[in-house]
């Protein structure tokens, strides 16, 4: 039986820790050992396989990252080129080249890791603090730019694992899954956040994040297979919601969410969901057909999952955030009579009419 992961202030960079008292550096590890678990089912799935990818693993997939590359940066140009004007993102922030070298780096060291026998998990912990550099980096101008990074590593990795044997897919998927929660979700800055709350006595939000983080991916799996119940016949870019990718990519989407909620938690603000993901949901999900009906049924199960497993006083935490969400992606905002929405959207105003539901429910002043 393999033992959970323990992280200690040792599996992090001095960059990343180097700043930190003892007592958030110990909140900062836990809160990355609650993430870290989730991998220690793939590593029981790996034992299952057989040996744990070796060189052999590694050099393969270095060696498919060129082509597979090109070809994911011709995929994500063919998704996004129109929603640049659309969106009014000033074109000469995106710059092809650096993302693709970006995008690389990271498989590279997923590939490095993989083969040194390095498990998921502590890979994880390894990561988080370059893919939070990455997304702080390209986020500083425009949140959207990042969309176009996630998109290329996406599209890479699906390029990569088609190079592989189902076998070797296997060994590898869960390095992929590693570095795709942590380029599409803010898990570094979340683990700072968390970090914030260290020399309280006792943190109601820290608490209910904890509480939280164990259940995101259940959470997420049974959102998603209700979902593709009530909608039997919907299909998104990528094909019908009970296609394999599809159903991983959408889990994955309700994680992220999820995520988002618990640093908006720990923050004490919705500025998280204001700055990054309203905005690159606005740019993804038109050309990648998903309705926005979706979203508000995902975001209404959401609600009934977390009521039902967590304990009320982690849901009251958790509930103005929640509700300030739902508002950004209510009908008032986007309407059923325009279901893939592709204007540029009147952010302010939208923000605006959340940040307003937020202090009414919380029931204080600005946050």
């Amino acid at each position: 039986m393999l033992r959970v992961l323990q992280v200690t202030e040792s599996s992090f960079s001095g960059e990343a820790v180097g700043s930190m008292g003892s007592a958030e550096t110990a909140t900062t590890c836990s809160l990355a050992t609650l993430w870290a678990q989730k991998y220690v089912d793939k590593l029981r799935a790996q034992a299952a396989l057989g040996e744990l990818p070796g060189a052999q693993l590694a050099d393969k997939v270095k060696g498919s990252l060129r082509f597979a590359s090109s070809q994911a940066w011709a995929k994500t140009e063919r998704l996004l080129a129109a929603e640049i004007p659309k969106q009014r993102l000033d074109p000469d922030l995106i710059d092809p080249w650096q993302i693709a070298e970006d995008s690389r780096d990271l498989f590279e060291a997923a590939a490095e890791s993989c083969g040194e026998g390095l498990s998921p998990a502590r890979f994880s912990v390894q990561i988080a603090p370059l893919c939070g550099r990455l997304r702080a980096r390209y986020s500083e101008r425009d949140p959207r730019v990042l969309g176009f990074l996630s998109m290329q590593f996406h599209y890479t990795g699906q390029m990569v694992l088609q190079a592989l044997s189902p076998q070797e897919r296997g060994l590898f998927h869960p390095y992929l899954k590693v570095m795709d929660d942590h380029l599409y979700m803010p898990l570094q800055r979340m683990y700072e956040g968390a970090a914030a709350h260290a020399g309280d006595t006792f943190s109601a939000p820290l608490a209910a994040v904890q509480e939280l983080l164990p259940l995101v991916t259940s959470v997420a799996e049974s959102i998603c297979a209700e979902v593709a119940q009530r909608f039997p016949g919907y299909r998104c870019e990528s094909g019908p919601l009970t296609d394999l990718e599809v159903r991983i990519s959408s889990i994955r989407d309700v994680e992220m969410f999820q995520v988002y909620l618990g640093l908006c938690v720990l923050e004490g603000s919705v500025a998280a969901v204001q700055q990054e993901l309203f905005p690159l949901c606005v740019m993804l999900y038109p050309p990648l057909k998903v309705e926005w009906k979706l979203v508000r049924q995902m975001l209404e199960l959401l609600d009934e999952a977390l009521r039902f497993q967590l304990t009320p006083a982690s849901y009251t935490v958790l509930l103005p955030y929640l509700r300030a969400v739902q508002s950004m992606f209510s009908l008032e905002v986007f309407p059923e009579s325009d279901p893939i929405w592709s204007h540029h959207p009147d952010v302010m105003r939208f923000m605006g009419t959340a940040q307003n539901l937020l202090q009414e429910l919380m029931g204080q002043g600005a946050i």
